[in-house]
């Protein structure tokens, strides 16, 4: 059940997930710094406020969590969650580029060889976790050239997920995951000015979920 409580706690961990205060992560999404501080919670008559849908929308798009994800910290006890505030994380730095060299991954899309450069992240990441550096501007606005991105091949994919993936023809590219079917999967990129993509599974390496942005 939905408490205004718990929502305001759910942004509050959420902010905390990404070493942000709540005005941090109001500035991350493009909000107004104030709009998450404590006195703009109640009324001045006393009366709850509630974040606006749109507001929560631009928080879960600046730091890549899903409803689902945001939908946990809200039945989450306050305790636990800063109890399990994230340390820092170092994981290998891919450049595009390498990215779409032979040799660099396997077919299951995890990195192989050493000498990457590294890049920290906060939070606890999976062992095969590793960065990859945007270039273009496909993604835009989520994310810009530029950004890292933290890509997770262990975790699986879903439709809505901001995925990396590359072709067999080596072209790597971040978008989302429109639809997957059994022999298909559609791509979708936030910029208007780059058209969807279908590719047969068989023209697809590898497919990766992106699992945290640096902004």
């Amino acid at each position: 059940m939905l408490s205004h409580a718990g929502v305001w706690a759910a942004i509050d961990a959420l902010a905390a997930q990404y070493s942000l205060s709540a005005s941090g992560l109001a500035k991350r999404a493009g909000l107004d710094s104030t709009a998450f501080n404590k006195s703009k919670r109640f009324s001045a008559d006393g009366r709850p406020r509630w974040p606006s849908t749109e507001s929560l929308a631009k928080i879960m798009t600046a730091t890549g969590a899903t409803l689902e994800e945001f939908s946990e910290l809200i039945g989450t006890p306050r305790s636990y969650r800063y109890r399990s505030a994230p340390s820092v994380a170092e994981v290998p730095l891919i450049g595009f580029a390498q990215a779409g060299g032979g040799g660099f991954f396997d077919d299951a899309g995890f990195p192989v060889g050493q000498g990457w450069d590294s890049v920290s992240v906060p939070g606890k990441v999976g062992e095969a976790a590793y960065a990859l550096q945007v270039q273009g501007d496909s993604m835009l606005p989520l994310y810009k050239d530029g950004d890292i991105l933290i890509v997770d091949p262990e975790i699986s994919t879903h439709r809505g997920d901001r995925v990396v993936v590359k072709t067999t023809a080596g072209e790597v590219m971040t978008k989302m995951l429109a639809r997957r079917t059994a022999t298909h999967i559609e791509l979708h990129s936030l910029n208007p000015e780059h058209p969807l993509r279908r590719y047969k599974l068989a023209e697809v390496s590898w497919i990766a979920r992106v699992i945290w942005a640096s902004q």
